[in-house]
């Protein structure tokens, strides 16, 4: 048998667990909210092997392509295709089977933020 307190407390800890969940919600962006992937400070610690060829200015140098200001879900895609033999290039297929997928996120982070230069 249910009393009124009973129903009171049940109700009350229904607004709490809706609270709880608007919460966690907010502090980790809603489903809809774009997450960021890679951790970008590891992205920048690898990115040695990038900027041997690719230049950080955003130039294209000797047929080499820019890799800033990329969105990461693309860099990743690219990166991914190369490692899986997709695309044909022997320097990037090598490259590319140097990095773990977390690594590869941390990269497009990292290049990502770094904005391309504007044609003059």
């Amino acid at each position: 048998m249910t009393t009124g307190r009973g129903l009171a407390v049940t109700t009350h800890l229904g607004k709490w667990r809706a609270i709880l969940a608007a919460a966690c919600l907010l502090a980790g962006g809603g489903a809809g909210a774009e997450q960021k992937k890679g951790d970008r400070e590891l992205g920048e610690y690898l990115s040695s092997q990038c900027t041997t060829c690719h230049q950080l200015s955003g130039k294209a140098s000797g047929g080499i392509p820019p890799i800033v200001g990329w969105p990461e879900d693309q860099f990743i895609a690219i990166i991914q295709s190369y490692k899986e033999g997709e695309r044909d290039n022997e320097t990037m297929r090598t490259i590319s089977h140097r990095f773990t997928n977390e690594e590869i996120e941390a990269l497009a982070a990292y290049f990502g933020a770094i904005p391309m230069l504007k044609a003059p």
